[in-house]
């Protein structure tokens, strides 16, 4: 319990002493710094639509932002529960947006309920929120561990994070919800978002768990405690993961293209590469790349992104990841690299994020947006 009080208190009520902030932006010997592209109210996302120069930022509230623009996107304010670690937390656009205007949002509703809706473009800068379709609604027991990433894989389905239910040590379910295959929580599922014939999205064919007596068709990969941040490489398709930890170890997962179907990550049995719960298992559990552990600094792990932006060049292929508790951004060539800190500090760090051509962003919940850039 205390550690989640800790949690809420960094992350949402922005405490710390400003004499022990660290600098927003430092460069490192290759010139990588960190361009402030604009300050925004807690934001926790950047993405945007595909071959589109535009950058799109989410805030936590319930708002999105086109910078450069006075006027939202969209405003779900209303409707969005910002208790804990809730609000509107993800942003997806499909390959198709340019002609279909559709895009995705993944938020918590006033009654605390993970909510992935639809909704349609009114016009090139404005978002038609009475177009609002409903896809998935998973209740959730507990304010925190809402999950929320969103985006398209390499094979155009929609890949969405659930957290594991919240509370501490996945108190809830028989077992609790990582392990357990019927129950959306605590995973990461695959969905095609177009309305089938029996329901409002298309659980794909080829997902592991599809007619598997017990298991939950959507499941794509389980054994998460809170995916709070994941992405695919841009270039390779490998499935990066940040799962935020219990009481002692933060994890970066990783797969190779297309073996993360079905892939156990461990949760609620292990805490990164520790044994969490005796006398269970977690059949083919994957051992994280990357332990963070407590005693270092390390509080709440933000997943970034493999960097592939050609005007970065020093950082080519390397993931950039942070931590919300520890200013420095930290790199790593995966799977087997040593993480190094890149001299590069954002405090208060939400999350990454990457627009169209490969450029990344780093959050801080104190308002800033950054964008890598080499100088």
């Amino acid at each position: 319990m205390k550690r989640l009080i800790l949690l809420a208190l960094l992350a949402f009520a922005g405490c710390g002493d400003d004499a022990q902030r660290a600098p927003q932006a430092t460069t490192e010997p290759s010139g990588v710094v960190l361009d402030e592209i604009g300050s925004f109210d807690s934001p926790v996302f950047v993405t945007s639509p595909p071959d589109d120069d535009r950058v799109f930022v989410v805030e936590k509230g319930g708002t999105i932002r086109i910078v450069g623009r006075d006027e939202p996107f969209l405003d779900i304010s209303d409707e969005v529960s910002t208790s804990s670690e809730q609000g509107l937390l993800g942003l997806a656009f499909p390959p198709d947006y340019a002609s279909s205007g559709l895009f995705y949002v993944y938020y918590t509703d006033e009654a605390g309920t993970n909510t992935l809706a639809e909704f349609t473009r009114a016009d090139e800068n404005t978002a038609d929120r009475d177009t609002q379709r409903f896809l998935i609604t998973q209740d959730d027991e507990e304010p925190n561990h809402n999950g929320g990433m969103i985006t398209f894989g390499p094979d155009e389905m929609l890949y969405v994070g659930m957290g594991d239910g919240g509370g501490g040590g996945d108190q809830h379910g028989e077992r609790g919800n990582g392990q357990a295959l019927d129950t959306l929580l605590g995973k990461i599922l695959r969905i095609d978002p177009r309305e089938s014939a029996t329901g409002p999205y298309t659980i794909p064919d080829d997902n592991p768990f599809v007619g598997r007596a017990g298991a939950r068709g959507e499941i794509y990969a389980y054994g998460l405690r809170n995916p709070w941040r994941f992405s695919f490489d841009r270039t390779t398709g490998d499935l990066t993961i940040g799962d935020v930890g219990q009481n002692e170890v933060e994890e970066i997962d990783f797969v190779r293209s297309g073996e993360g179907s079905g892939a156990n990550f461990g949760w609620r049995v292990f805490e990164g590469s520790s044994r969490f719960t005796e006398g269970e298992e977690a059949e083919g559990a994957i051992e994280p790349v990357i332990d963070a552990t407590h005693a270092d600094g390390y509080c709440s792990i933000t997943g970034g992104y493999v960097v592939r932006d050609p005007a970065v060049p020093s950082y080519s292929g390397k993931y950039i990841y942070g931590d919300l508790c520890r200013p420095q951004l930290r790199l790593v060539d995966l799977p087997d690299g040593e993480p190094r800190d890149s001299g590069l500090e954002v405090s208060q760090l939400s999350s990454f994020g990457e627009d169209s051509s490969g450029r990344v962003y780093a959050l801080s919940l104190d308002g800033p947006v950054y964008r890598l850039v080499e100088r």
